[in-house]
């Protein structure tokens, strides 16, 4: 017999044939596990390619359009590198380590499936359309009814919960 006066709620079941879509806030907690780790992994690699970056202001001062342009390099190499990080565990684990901690997986939103390479780099891409409006592509997961941030729909990709 049910209890419908029970102050605590079960958790909200898929239905029948329906993967259960990863909501917002488990999204979020991944994506700074995500952050945390790729920063470290590139800060290592471009430290040791590449010395560490000279911030001294007196540079800044004396030549600005070379400090600017050193600055604006070191930044795209480090989007490129943390890309490439991300997109070889999407296309080698369909998630990384952060999603791969909640058993979230990333999957064709038609069939469920393994999604492309070329979904995978346009997922990336997509993150940059998704900052866009004080990051409103990130929060559409919060009241999408599939769970999808811009950069899913843009991909055509779901993240869901392994079984």
């Amino acid at each position: 017999m049910e209890n419908h006066n029970s102050p605590v709620k079960e958790p909200a079941e898929a239905p029948a044939g329906e993967p259960e879509f990863v909501g917002f806030w488990l999204r979020f907690f991944a994506f700074i596990i995500d952050s945390i780790w790729a920063m470290i992994v590139v800060g290592v690699i471009l430290g040791v390619l590449l010395g560490q970056p000279d911030l001294d202001m007196d540079i800044v001062v004396r030549d600005p359009a070379g400090s600017l342009v050193a600055l604006s390099g070191r930044l795209l190499i480090d989007l490129l590198l943390i890309g490439a990080a991300f997109v070889l565990f999407w296309i080698f684990r369909s998630a990384t380590p952060g999603k791969l901690l909640f058993s979230a997986v990333i999957v064709d939103a038609k069939t469920l499936g393994k999604p492309s390479t070329g979904q995978f780099v346009v997922r990336y891409l997509g993150y940059f359309v998704s900052t866009f409006g004080l990051m409103l592509g990130f929060l559409w997961i919060a009241f999408d009814k599939r769970k999808q941030g811009w950069h899913d729909k843009l991909a055509g990709t779901v993240v869901i919960r392994e079984k």
